[in-house]
């Protein structure tokens, strides 16, 4: 450790943080070793106790390092294994040395301070009456900022805006309402999230895969299905990281006229873009025939559970009252203090901060794939939470993923993605927001080193 004697106190914190790092780098602390206790490193080294855990917590957000209540921090191991005592002991996910699955911002960025702050305002908006049952569709003051906000933003007519506890409920409520009008196929893209099928599976619709190309979904193909619902990432589809085409939209647009269908619109991560302005939603070029859904997930942190649902009017109202009978009502509290965050320029500002942030660590990826794994490709255009990394032809990706598992290492294969035909290529999906350019770079090594 360094002579925190001589290091100026205002630099202690970020000394203490790069020696801890160093040495889980260089194996000087192996994996699983636990750590003193703050207050016990904080008086071997004659630092304060605040500067040991503002680095431990700095090192938990990069990885380097867990920490538990009760069990105190340890350097971050391939598999932590669960207390088999722990009531939760078989629903306990393993913790990897690098997590590199898609779909999960920089959590350690989650602006804590704005969130707490929107909180109290938002709380302090909230009338007395309001702190009752909520409104089925949402808190009429977030409706209408969401109305400013996404017709700002992705050009989408939000009149109708339902809110939900996030994506995977908006389909859910889609789901319930189609299945009782009698639908009992969805067309999905092929490769897809196998979340999504799985919710629409769940109630009673089939997912029928359709394949993607470097367009966007195969409206041709589509056609040939017979379904009537569609659902589609078209502002960066997943997991192959395309567009759909100018041309597919027209054409989609029309199947679902044609076939009195209804193409539902998955904007996931559509506001994180790198080096393009991002297209507007399908939704806008045709209200009554697509129902767009969103949710904060990709921008602030999972954990808030809130999106959106804005659906054509013909099933709005049958939405809200499914809506009603499943849970009330989302979080009146919840809801205000995104309102605020919304209305403030909160939620702007986090964007843009955390836009150069995966920008950066994506970049990273990328220069140290081009360094040590030349014959790795990327796929897709710039933008979202992750990519595709192509791999040699003849490559067995899943096979891949299992070395990968066995170090630690969790970066999911694309044939891990499939509905029903045979990958394009091979390849791994890999997600780069949450995960620091220094650890991005230390995974890039440890695949070039097994591969």
């Amino acid at each position: 450790m360094p002579d925190f004697a001589e290091t100026q106190r205002g630099s202690r914190g970020r000394t203490l943080e790069a020696a801890l790092r160093t040495a889980i780098r260089e194996g000087r602390l192996p994996l699983s070793t636990r750590l003193p206790s703050s207050r016990d490193l904080a008086g071997q080294l004659g630092v304060s106790r605040g500067t040991v855990t503002a680095a431990y917590t700095q090192l938990a957000a990069e990885g380097f390092v867990v920490s538990r209540h009760g069990s105190g921090t340890a350097v971050a191991c391939t598999l932590v294994p669960p207390d088999p005592r722990s009531p939760d002991a078989d629903r306990a996910e393993p913790r990897w040395r690098y997590d590199l699955r898609p779909g999960l911002p920089a959590l350690g960025a989650f602006p804590r301070a704005a969130w707490q702050a929107a909180t109290r305002a938002g709380l302090a908006a909230l009338s007395d009456d309001e702190l009752g049952y909520p409104n089925p569709a949402g808190l009429p003051t977030l409706r209408r900022e969401l109305v400013g906000y996404l017709g700002r933003v992705r050009a989408v007519d939000a009149g109708d805006v339902v809110i939900t506890h996030g994506v995977a409920e908006s389909l859910a409520l889609l789901a319930a309402v189609l299945h009782a009008d009698g639908h009992r196929e969805v067309a999905v893209e092929d490769p897809t999230h196998p979340g999504m099928s799985e919710v629409f599976a769940a109630h009673g619709l089939r997912p029928v895969g359709v394949p993607v190309d470097d367009a966007g979904i195969r409206v041709d193909l589509l056609a040939r299905t017979g379904c009537r619902v569609v659902l589609v990432t078209a502002a960066h589809q997943f997991p192959l990281g395309v567009v759909l085409s100018a041309d597919r939209r027209r054409e989609l647009l029309a199947w679902a006229r044609d076939r009195d269908g209804l193409v539902v619109e998955d904007d996931y991560d559509a506001e994180h873009r790198y080096d393009r302005p991002a297209v507007a939603a399908t939704q806008a070029l045709d209200a009554e025939r697509v129902a767009y859904v969103g949710s904060v997930s990709k921008v602030l942190a999972p954990a808030i559970r809130l999106g959106w649902l804005v659906a054509p009017t013909a099933l709005r109202d049958r939405l809200v009252d499914r809506k009603r009978l499943s849970d009330l009502g989302c979080s009146p509290i919840a809801q205000a203090a995104f309102t605020h965050l919304l209305r403030s320029g909160g939620y702007d500002r986090h964007l843009r901060r955390t836009r150069q942030l995966y920008r950066q660590r994506r970049d990273a990826l990328l220069d140290a794939v081009s360094a040590e794994l030349p014959g790795w490709r990327p796929h897709g255009v710039a933008a979202g939470l992750h990519l595709v990394l192509r791999l040699p032809d003849g490559t067995d990706d899943a096979a891949l993923q299992g070395k990968l598992a066995d170090i630690g290492i969790n970066a999911p294969a694309l044939s891990g993605y499939l509905v029903e035909r045979e990958a394009p290529f091979p390849g791994l999906v890999v997600g780069y927001a949450a995960t620091t350019p220094d650890r991005l770079r230390a995974a890039v090594s440890e695949l070039a080193g097994l591969s």
